[in-house]
């Protein structure tokens, strides 16, 4: 029963993640090397705006004959949710589980490296998979790397019922079933610009095609026989989704082994939302000692889409009609904090060395226009009740903690 807010959720969860999730925007390819040999255990657990997300994941990379390597991931995201969508639609707190599983392979060919991968995730209504091709080259004497990509997704969109022969449990609907097809499309730049200094540059262009709404997901707007509140729909959104991005990343190695980086991001898409990720970071190893510390800030910014509103006036006032909070105008901000420890640096048995790491990020949304319809459903002689479109605008704050151990081998 895939809402709004698991989306969301997940989406600032694999920004949050580190280790065995690869940045959206990497500094540098690895043309010309390969990864090493390395296996991840890690558990993550995401806490905020009614939401929990909590799970494993497993990776494993293996380097055969020094030109080419594997690698096999597991990933498990179990859910409760009791949203703010979920309380203003009425329904009750429900669990799901998502299984992911990928495999990526690569091939160096001098200084060339050949990337492909697939992903294939599964809940109980909702199914995706992903093939994505990349292909990465060393210029100048390696000290630039340049790097394409393509992936290609087909996701199965399904919805689930009341089962008729038991009301407590749910059911997949028979008479419901959607395709969303996407593709992206990346090209970046590694750039050595001094001995201490690597400056990155990402472009992306993603499209997406199909039931791009939440079958779910509701709009509200405003009651016509009695103003102070609102009626529901199910919302309606174009079929069609183009969304341009552009980054930039530098890292600059400092002479105590630290590294300050730092990086901009610049989102835009076809339903008119413009969006900004400004990110700041430092990484210092405590001297004379094996760990490693970290931390960052990371502000983000967006205007909402055309056809977005927290309360429309009548329930056919335009051809698309959308209230999901990710589509309105809101500010988050990130604070994350980070330890590394290295265990066994000189090797034991088949180990050459280990890294015990935590992590910690507290996310805050604010929004601008996206209301806390929870007020309009109280009784109207409550004090806080506030008429539909006059309540106030609503914001929340999450936890993302994770850990995992590394091994390389």
């Amino acid at each position: 029963m895939a809402s709004h807010a698991i989306a969301c959720a997940r989406r600032w969860l694999s920004i949050a993640l580190l280790g065995l999730t690869a940045a959206a925007y990497p500094l540098a390819s690895s043309a010309g090397v390969l990864p090493e040999d390395r296996a991840d255990v890690l558990y993550h657990r995401y806490d905020g705006g009614g939401v929990t997300i909590h799970g494993p994941s497993v990776l494993v990379r293996k380097t055969m004959a020094e030109k080419y390597s594997a690698s096999a991931n597991y990933y498990m995201d179990m859910v409760t949710s009791a949203s703010i969508d979920v309380e203003v639609s009425g329904a009750s707190e429900y669990k799901e589980e998502r299984n992911q599983y990928s495999l990526g392979f690569d091939y160096l060919r001098g200084k060339t490296t050949y990337s492909l991968g697939y992903t294939n995730s599964d809940e109980n209504d909702y199914q995706a998979s992903t093939t994505s091709f990349g292909i990465s080259q060393d210029l100048f004497g390696d000290l630039t790397t340049i790097s394409m990509g393509f992936s290609k997704g087909d996701d199965t969109v399904r919805r689930t019922i009341a089962d008729p022969n038991d009301a407590e449990r749910r059911i997949v609907d028979p008479g419901f079933k959607q395709d969303v097809d996407r593709w992206s499309y990346r090209v970046g730049v590694s750039q050595i610009l001094t001995r201490n200094m690597i400056l990155g540059l990402q472009l992306e262009v993603i499209t997406d095609e199909g039931y791009l709404n939440n079958p779910y997901r509701s709009f509200r707007y405003v009651d016509p026989d009695d103003d102070l509140r609102f009626r529901l729909a199910t919302e309606i959104y174009p079929h069609t989704r183009t969304s341009n991005a552009a980054g930039v990343n530098a890292r600059y190695f400092l002479p105590w082994r630290a590294a300050a980086f730092g990086g901009y991001r610049y989102f835009t898409d076809t339903w008119g939302i413009d969006a900004g990720t400004f990110e700041l970071g430092y990484m210092h190893p405590l001297k004379g000692t094996r760990w490693t510390f970290e931390a960052s800030i990371r502000h983000y910014n967006q205007d909402h889409a055309d056809f977005y509103a927290d309360i429309f006036d009548r329930v056919d006032q335009q051809n698309f009609m959308g209230r999901d909070k990710e589509l309105s105008t809101f500010v988050s901000n990130t604070f994350h904090v980070a330890a590394t420890y290295e265990f066994v640096p000189s090797g034991w048995r088949f180990i050459k060395k280990g890294t015990l790491n935590l992590s910690y990020d507290r996310m805050q949304f604010d929004y601008d226009d996206y209301r806390d319809a929870r007020y309009s459903l109280l009784p109207t002689d409550d004090p806080n009740f506030r008429a539909a479109g006059t309540e106030q605008f609503y914001s929340f704050g999450a936890n993302v903690i994770q850990a995992f151990i590394s091994v390389w081998f």
